[in-house]
């Protein structure tokens, strides 16, 4: 990630909750989803969650973003995106005061709970060529790796930090990557020296 030019006082925190609401996006967040799990064998829940984190992990480290700008919370298994988690809930669930309800059900079908099973291709026009190589790299280094072995690896620092069922900070995931301090600064004020 570029180096940011040095700003005077430090630029004001977005609460959590504020960034994601803010940052969060629905109709990609679905085709993060057809994407990984036509690529994957076994496609699931818990294969997705994983596979995003470190795709997500690495798309922060060399781009300053999460994929779709989800947040993740420490779960018994590992790290699950919150947003990611509520859309498959919705479908599984049949809820249909989902907002994107009828997109969600014509694009997946999820069957014994928790297995996924794509309805169409991904619209890879809401995903930018740095989130698919993120993507990629983690589905080829990640898909051949049991539930366990996930569910291990993922247990990270980061997650570590948090309490179960509460999220995981951005910031403490990005001060586990290389460069660290220099994704904080550019989470806190992405945009330096603008208005």
């Amino acid at each position: 990630m570029p180096a940011h030019p040095a700003t005077l006082g430090a630029p004001p925190t977005l609460s959590a909750a504020a960034l994601f609401m803010k940052t969060f996006d629905r109709p990609k967040a679905l085709e993060v989803i057809l994407y990984i799990a036509q690529r994957v064998q076994d496609a699931g829940f818990h294969k997705l969650s994983k596979i995003l984190y470190f795709a997500d992990r690495q798309h922060l480290q060399e781009f300053g973003r999460f994929i779709c700008g989800d947040r993740y919370i420490a779960m018994q298994h590992g790290p699950v995106p919150s947003g990611i988690y509520d859309i498959l809930k919705a479908i599984r669930n049949g809820s249909e005061w989902h907002p994107d309800y009828n997109e969600l059900q014509l694009g997946l079908e999820v069957f014994h709970n928790y297995k996924l099973r794509p309805r169409r291709d991904a619209n890879l026009d809401h995903l930018s060529e740095s989130d698919r190589q993120c993507l990629d790299a983690s589905i080829a280094k990640h898909d051949a790796m049991s539930f366990g072995q996930l569910t291990t690896l993922s247990h990270d620092e980061a997650y570590e930090s948090a309490d179960f069922n509460d999220e995981i900070n951005i910031e403490v995931i990005a001060r586990t990557l290389a460069g660290g301090d220099e994704i904080v600064q550019h989470l806190r004020n992405p945009h330096p020296g603008g208005h």
